[in-house]
């Protein structure tokens, strides 16, 4: 029993040594950073970055990891959707990191930094120091605080003034929006959503080391970097050669497809309701129901969240908030309230706006948008007709209404 009991006090002293991490590397160390490719899941779409720290002397392989959160926070949903989740700095083996890009067939990409063993290990210690419980959280946001800044950010911390950021490698000026969407099928739900929550703070021009919030420009920027007037990559290698295929869209479940159907669907209701003299209330009321939500969506992100890319949303022109309210009365029967007319030419007023803000470069808009301004734009032109030229002889009294 005693002798057990030796064993497994050996054992457990021998398992806590193996996996403390030690205070200072060999001249034999490496550093590098990880790139790795895009995935099919929208969270996976613009890739990954990470540190890796080798030490063969010392047995290490381990991989520091900035783009890592948990499911399991309270009110995680509502967290993440008012930009207040944290995200965390993880430490993991580097075969467990690797495995997990084999399973999701992604490119894995290694530059291996050419560093002092003093560097090496002002690195190491800032790292170490960054994951203790009390340092490893960080509030994330999609532009100024992920992964992949974190990548810059530490090397400027850790090398200082003797780093520099060339720029001569970029071809041409994109704007965030641009960039991000460079990752996306345009006719794709996440495009079109990705594009409607964006605000126009998305449509200014990146600087050359604000593109780094992508890791692919990490990747590119860290080959055009220098140290004390070094190149700072002294190699670069692919560890993993993979491509992960994206699915093709199919047509018949992309937004451009259901709003053309919408925008058809509508055309021929309010054909028919202009024959027959009447007004559709259900129709009205899906219409004014779905923008006056949107609208609300947009004041959601661009007021109550800490979402940076969400402010400034010039979509609210044509989800406009008040819908919502009006899309209650439209669907009731009887008499309606006798703004209403000039409401719904107030409405039609503000979509002439988009296209002005569009041309403008104020803010980009979903090319998938067009269906729903002209979905819009004949509903609403109908009902001006229909409230000011036909409307009011229905209320009179002694008259049938129709509404």
């Amino acid at each position: 029993m005693l002798r057990k009991l030796g064993c497994f006090i050996t054992l457990f002293l021998l398992g806590l040594a193996g996996f403390s991490q030690p205070t200072q590397l060999s001249p034999l160390s490496q550093v590098s950073v990880l790139t790795c490719g895009t995935g099919d899941q929208l969270y996976s779409s613009f890739g990954h970055s990470s540190f890796r720290i080798q030490d063969p002397t010392q047995g290490i392989d381990v991989v520091y990891n900035y783009g890592t959160f948990d499911f399991d926070t309270p009110n995680f949903y509502l967290k993440f959707a008012s930009g207040k989740l944290l995200y965390s700095l993880s430490r993991e083996r580097f075969e467990n990191f690797l495995y997990t890009y084999q399973l999701e067939n992604r490119w894995v990409k290694e530059q291996i930094l050419d560093l002092s063993v003093a560097h090496k290990n002002d690195l190491f210690k800032f790292l170490e120091n960054n994951y203790k419980p009390e340092n490893r959280d960080y509030k994330y946001d999609f532009i100024y605080e992920n992964c992949s800044t974190k990548i810059p950010e530490v090397l400027e911390k850790v090398l200082g003034e003797s780093l520099t950021f060339q720029s001569d490698h970029l071809d041409n000026e994109s704007s965030f929006r641009q960039l991000v969407q460079d990752y996306l099928s345009w006719n794709t739900w996440a495009s079109f959503g990705i594009d409607l929550a964006f605000g126009a703070v998305m449509d200014r021009k990146a600087n050359p080391q604000e593109y780094m919030f992508l890791p692919d420009f990490v990747l590119s920027q860290l080959s055009n970097s220098a140290l004390d007037g070094k190149p700072l990559v002294q190699r670069e290698r692919t560890i993993l050669d993979l491509n992960n295929g994206h699915a093709g869209s199919i047509f018949t479940t992309s937004p451009l497809f259901w709003f053309l159907l919408f925008f058809i669907f509508t055309l021929t209701i309010t054909y028919i309701d202009f024959r027959n003299q009447t007004r559709s209330r259900w129709l009205d009321f899906c219409l004014f129901i779905l923008s006056g939500s949107t609208g609300l969506f947009i004041i959601f992100l661009w007021f109550f969240t800490d979402h940076t890319a969400t402010a400034n949303n010039l979509n609210i022109a044509w989800a406009f908030p008040v819908n919502l309210y009006v899309a209650f009365l439209l669907s009731r029967r009887g008499e309606l309230p006798h703004w209403i007319a000039r409401y719904v030419t107030v409405v039609m007023y503000l979509l002439l706006i988009v296209p002005l803000l569009w041309i403008s470069g104020l803010q980009y808009f979903p090319p998938i948008l067009v269906l729903i301004l002209l979905t819009l734009a004949i509903r609403y032109a109908y009902l001006n007709y229909y409230f000011k030229d036909f409307y009011p002889l229905l209320v009179r009294p002694g008259r049938n209404r129709k509404n």
